[in-house]
């Protein structure tokens, strides 16, 4: 009953947020290491929904709500800055802090043919910079930017980048042009290994499908994701770590 209270509710929402929780206390996830960062986001997802749609009652009478907030205790595609600002609430409530220390953005995938712009990266940067002037985010970083880029972004911002992350798969050396950049204006580099696009579309319908059956999958698109960790200042110690991811159901 709990699978069909499940994908009744998500037929009749407009949008799902789901929520991981610490995956720190997921046991079956350290037994059960993921292979790629990918691999990690789609479990995480699968779990989710598995144990919050074996939860759900038997009362379909119970109002039904615009946003499905689907919990167990890389943004994808453009969003408006009403969704910006909701991933930003959704974060601190998620870790129960009115601010965050760091937040790194990576921008969603461009088009084939298309390099990243500055104009490209502007409404994103712009939303974080008032929330640093909110005081909501202490400092702000970017994802993937050469040193052209970076360099166009740090004379145009307001609030300059503190990090710039470089993914290993690109290179196995830090440029020489980008390293010397960071170091006189104080940008720390840093490296990861995720994927261009962490969260396709494709792969969201099909962890759907697998989690509840005979939910309309096709109907959801993935509009942002967000991984957050909490670590311990001074001691390097990872206390949380989990992800927020949101969708919309675009129902013909």
């Amino acid at each position: 009953m709990g699978t069909e209270a499940a994908r009744a509710l998500l037929e009749r929402a407009g949008r799902v947020t789901l929520q991981t929780g610490n995956l720190l206390n997921w046991g079956c996830l350290r037994k059960k290491c993921p292979a790629t960062p990918s691999e990690e986001v789609r479990d995480c997802i699968q779990k989710t929904l598995t144990e919050w749609s074996s939860k759900i009652g038997q009362d379909q009478n119970q109002e039904t709500l615009e946003v499905l907030e689907c919990t167990v205790a890389q943004a994808i595609e453009k969003i408006n800055p009403e969704e910006r600002d909701e991933l930003k609430v959704s974060a601190c409530s998620a870790l129960g802090v009115a601010q965050l220390d760091s937040v790194i953005i990576a921008p969603p995938p461009v088009e084939d043919g298309t390099n990243l712009s500055l104009e490209y990266l502007q409404p994103y940067w712009k939303e974080l910079e008032n929330l640093v002037q909110n005081k909501k985010i202490v400092a702000i970083g970017t994802s993937d930017l050469d040193k052209m880029l970076l360099e166009q972004l740090y004379l145009w911002a307001q609030v300059k980048p503190s990090s710039n992350q470089v993914n290993l798969a690109s290179c196995c050396v830090m440029p020489p042009d980008l390293t010397a950049f960071a170091k006189e204006f104080d940008i720390q580099l840093l490296t990861h290994n995720d994927p261009k696009e962490l969260l396709c579309e494709a792969s969201f319908q099909e962890v759907l499908q697998e989690s509840i059956q005979n939910v309309k999958a096709n109907e959801w698109i993935p509009l942002w994701l967000l991984r957050y960790s909490v670590i311990v200042k001074s001691r390097g110690i990872i206390k949380s770590k989990g992800y927020i991811i949101q969708a919309k159901r675009n129902a013909s």
